[in-house]
């Protein structure tokens, strides 16, 4: 005799009241709401851009001294990170996590430039992957890319 197996529940049971089960969507935790997600993203970035501007302000007396090129390069990334963290905790837009993930993009490949080839006047850091206030830089500006890139193409 073969056995049926049912795909729903016998009206009446326990079981048939229960509601269905809750199916997350792509960017959502189960126990979290759309909006917590983006709350919690948009702080990441700004803690993120603030982490950028005060890795660069430690190193900025240094550059001004070396370099005063990149020094006021820095001056500029440093206001720029504080003014981008300040709009996206003030405002919810993808267009401000695009921007703080461009920012961490450019910061990364200056990085980049300068420890392989290095800028014009600044030979000094070529090869110089492991110095800790870079690492810690790459690690930030890698958490900003990250959470900005999926908060700006996360579906609205």
């Amino acid at each position: 005799m073969a056995s049926k197996t049912r795909t729903r529940p016998m009206p009446g049971t326990a079981a048939a009241n229960r509601p269905a089960p809750r199916i997350p969507a792509r960017d959502q935790h189960i126990g979290s709401s759309p909006a917590t997600t983006e709350t919690i993203r948009r702080g990441v970035v700004a803690a993120g851009l603030v982490g950028i501007a005060a890795v660069h302000l430690a190193d900025l007396p240094g550059k001004m001294a070396e370099v005063p090129y990149l020094g006021w390069a820095y001056v500029g990334l440093i206001i720029a990170s504080l003014v981008l963290a300040e709009l996206i905790i003030m405002r919810s837009d993808r267009r401000l996590m695009a921007a703080a993930a461009g920012l961490a993009v450019a910061v990364l490949l200056g990085f980049v430039v300068n420890r392989t080839v290095g800028m014009p006047h600044a030979m000094d850091d070529i090869g110089n992957w492991t110095e800790p206030l870079g690492m810690v830089s790459l690690l930030i500006e890698g958490v900003v890319l990250w959470v900005g890139a999926r908060a700006w193409s996360a579906v609205q």
